[in-house]
């Protein structure tokens, strides 16, 4: 089985991400969460750009990697809320989330095996001219993105509010 240096790539930084993933939730800090949150989010650009989707790999940069991380790591610091967190896990969580655990990785386990997955189809790519994204994401025709852009407006407007929100001295 050979394995070329796309899919070795590829596995890193799934691998990175799983890793990162999991800091993420387990850490005591909140800064630190949201530190190896930022890593997350770079390791999905990357996967992106592996994919050969280049412009969505920069909108992950620029609004999820960019723009929510600084806003969270801002109200973060402007709060003080970096303490630690040390709170004990009675016996009955850590058996639920265990089982979950495991229920989990065996339905995705499933999943993959029945659904024959194709590990080299990778498509080629193909750059896209600026005049066609600029089309399709404010054009109004069929297929065409308004909606998620204006979503996506909203979302980032919701963020600055709720870090405004929590940085508002009571």
């Amino acid at each position: 089985m050979d394995i070329t240096l796309q899919q070795l790539v590829f596995y890193v930084v799934a691998i990175l991400m799983s890793v990162f993933s999991v800091m993420t939730v387990t850490s005591g800090s909140i800064l630190r969460s949201a530190t190896y949150l930022l890593f997350v989010l770079f390791g999905t650009a990357a996967i992106y750009f592996i994919l050969g989707y280049t412009f969505l790999g920069a909108v992950q940069l620029m609004v999820y990697a960019g723009g929510i991380v600084v806003l969270y790591v801002f109200s973060i610091l402007l709060t003080n809320s970096d303490k630690s967190i040390n709170q004990k896990i009675c016996k009955s969580k850590l058996f639920a989330v265990l089982a979950t655990v495991l229920i989990g990785a065996a339905l995705v386990l499933f999943l993959i095996w029945t659904n024959g997955f194709a590990l080299n189809a990778i498509p080629e790519c193909s750059e896209i001219g600026l005049k066609e994204i600029g089309r399709d994401l404010i054009g109004m025709d069929k297929y065409q993105y308004v909606l998620p852009f204006e979503i996506v407006s909203v979302l980032l407007l919701a963020c600055m509010i709720g870090g405004l929100l929590i940085a508002r001295k009571r």
